[in-house]
């Protein structure tokens, strides 16, 4: 269930360490947040359930075992509706802000889903009125900032204690995005910007990881990853990102934002995976590189 935060420290991201880190694991989940400050319920005039649409719900509970098979992990406590971790700091949306930031709008922050989100699933406005540069900036660097120089911390950790990190993004995907594809619809869609983000060797290894655990999967329709995914997958230096999106329909109720009866077994098939992903070494992703 959703929370009150009432201070600052509340909406810190959460890093959890393993009692050994196996390799260079990193499992984060930037868009699971659901503790809302007072000041912006009273901002907003969506109900909690509007709120929490565009939340990855619940995906933070379902990368538990990776930390027990010997991953970090990575969570966001503030909601995506208040900061989208998941967007570059500068991504703003020019009908959020009471003034123009300077910055050309992406086509991601003109349909309102910029670095601080105009709209939640559905296209529901969140706000009735634009808020000040100053404002949208603050929150930037009391939220973004702090989970994304942690993320950064630790993959440089990781370089420098097993040559390389992947790190493993998790999100979940509202099931109409994939409703219109042909074929049988992939219960997971992996992202890596068409290898932009992850070297070919580990891609297979994930994939392959992901239909062992028992999902059908395709790569990069519709989702090939966002900031996560571009800003820091860098194949070449041996840091792989992927980013890794499951269809809520098969564990979420969404119209009262609990879970399902389907719950307990899609977390266990995503607890398979990452308990397999956890102990994937970078040395696999350099071999690759070499190889080429």
């Amino acid at each position: 269930m959703p929370s009150r935060a009432t201070t600052e420290e509340d909406l810190a991201p959460e890093l959890l360490r393993p009692a050994r880190w196996e390799s260079g694991v990193i499992v984060c989940s930037p868009h699971s947040g659901r503790d809302y400050p007072q000041w912006f319920l009273d901002e907003s005039h969506l109900t909690m359930v509007e709120l929490r649409s565009s939340e990855d719900a619940f995906m933070d509970r379902m990368i538990r075992p990776a930390l027990a098979a010997g991953a970090v992990t990575l969570t966001a406590r503030i909601p995506r509706s208040i900061v989208d971790l998941n967007r570059a700091a500068q991504e703003f949306d020019p009908l959020t802000l009471t003034c123009r930031s300077g910055k050309p709008a992406s086509p991601r922050a003109l349909a309102g889903l910029g670095v601080i989100p105009r709209v939640v699933a559905g296209g529901r406005p969140i706000r009735a009125r634009p808020i000040a540069l100053a404002e949208a900036k603050r929150r930037v660097e009391t939220y973004w900032r702090p989970y994304h120089a942690t993320l950064r911390g630790l993959i440089d950790e990781a370089r420098a204690r097993f040559g390389g990190a992947i790190v493993l993004d998790m999100h979940s995907m509202p099931h109409d995005a994939i409703s219109h594809l042909v074929g049988p619809l992939p219960q997971v869609v992996l992202g890596d910007r068409h290898g932009q983000g992850c070297g070919p060797v580990l891609r297979d290894r994930l994939a392959g990881l992901i239909r062992d655990a028992g999902f059908r999967f395709r790569l990069n329709a519709p989702f090939s990853g966002a900031y996560m995914v571009s800003n820091y997958g860098r194949p070449a230096q041996n840091v792989h990102v992927m980013q890794i999106e499951i269809d809520r329909a098969m564990y979420l109720d969404a119209q009262r934002m609990q879970p399902s009866a389907g719950y307990k077994a899609c977390a266990a098939r995503v607890g398979r995976f990452l308990e397999r992903a956890a102990r994937l070494h970078p040395s696999e992703g350099a071999a690759s590189l070499a190889a080429e």
